[in-house]
């Protein structure tokens, strides 16, 4: 029985020292790895840009102000047509009608309730175009508009790009071939070789101003404000070690 005893004892020692070498085996194969991250960046110029105003009018009769929107309509019309821009680039949204009031106070200074000032009616247009250039001479020059009567709220114009997939696509490849590169130089300092890759993650599509010093997102930045952009993106890959 004694005998029996010390041999299942001795089987069981057998066994954990396995077992724990089969652990740190596996512990040690796991963290065999090289982790990299590589950089994609590039700088393009936006092909797209829309720009957008509001007609504005105020008039004791609701026709009287939807008679100036029309007249204001016309003129930005005729001004659009003139330097070059396409109908179709133009849309016209509906007519926003708001009363406008003005506060009432009593002698002794106490709000006392609101007196009707008069209607004011707002027309939004966007122009949409490829021809880039033209555009934003034509927000530029908008304040001859001005001086022919027609009361305008112009916004600066947004760029966009529309091959973006394209620019993501090829980042993408960079930024892996950069990865490799970074990694393959670390594994000839430790003097083995990289194998096959163990995990791969993207990061979040960076799009800033390509002068400026935008800040990144953690959600990802998509500047419309610059003409000339810079894209960025990164990739983070795990290497397995031969």
């Amino acid at each position: 029985m004694k005998n029996a005893k010390y041999l299942l004892l001795g089987i069981a020692a057998i066994i954990c020292a396995a077992v724990l070498a089969r652990a740190y085996t596996y512990k040690y194969r796991s963290q065999d790895t090289i982790v990299v991250t590589g950089l994609g960046e590039t700088e393009f110029t936006s092909d797209l840009i829309v720009w957008s105003a509001t007609l504005t009018a105020e008039a004791q009769q609701v026709a009287a102000g939807y008679a100036q929107i029309e007249q204001s309509k016309a003129k930005v019309q005729k001004y659009l047509e003139e330097k070059g821009l396409p109908v179709d680039a133009v849309v016209f949204e509906f007519v926003n009608v708001d009363k406008q009031f003005d506060p009432v106070y009593n002698a002794n200074g106490n709000w006392a309730g609101q007196r009707f000032k008069c209607y004011q009616l707002r027309q939004r247009f966007t122009v949409e175009s490829r021809d880039v250039e033209r555009v934003e001479t034509i927000s530029r020059e908008i304040s001859s508009l001005i001086a022919q009567g027609v009361s305008i709220e112009a916004y600066a114009p947004d760029y966009y790009y529309t091959k973006l997939d394209d620019v993501k696509m090829g980042l993408i490849e960079t930024a892996s071939a950069d990865a490799r590169m970074r990694a393959e130089k670390i594994a000839v300092n430790a003097g083995t070789k990289i194998g096959r890759v163990a995990s791969a993650r993207m990061g979040v599509f960076q799009i800033t101003g390509a002068n400026t010093n935008e800040e990144f997102s953690a959600g990802g930045s998509f500047n419309t404000a610059s003409r000339q952009k810079k894209a960025r993106i990164t990739m983070r890959i795990e290497y397995r070690v031969k």
